[in-house]
């Protein structure tokens, strides 16, 4: 998936489509997660669209919901929600960040080519 760190720095051209790659991947899951969200909020809380895409956006950012749930299903569904969106959201956070991450590490344990 990565360079080994006997292996040499990825040449810039190929770093960025590997982070395109990566931000496509995290961008997907952000996007499926909303949909999920915002038709949970539609159905179980009985929210309009753009009142269900806002509550779905503050909760899987961990700002915290809008609307107040009424009813049992309601309550389940954004407790459920929010319990994914905390571990989906950091984890998408972090696969978007590893690339970057794993560059800036390989880069300083690349040997001095005067050391030799």
């Amino acid at each position: 998936m990565f360079e080994h760190r006997r292996q040499g720095l990825l040449p810039r051209r190929q770093f960025i489509r590997r982070q395109l790659g990566w931000t496509g991947w995290a961008a997907s899951v952000v996007a499926v997660s909303l949909a999920i969200g915002t038709a949970g909020y539609m159905y179980f809380g009985g929210l309009a669209l753009v009142d269900g895409f806002l509550n779905a956006s503050m909760i899987l950012t961990g700002m915290g919901p809008i609307d107040r749930m009424e009813g049992d299903g309601a309550k389940l569904f954004a407790a459920c929600y929010a319990l994914y969106s905390g571990v989906a959201f950091l984890t998408t956070i972090a696969v978007f960040l590893a690339p970057v991450v794993h560059r800036f590490l390989h880069k300083l344990h690349l040997r001095d080519p005067e050391e030799g």
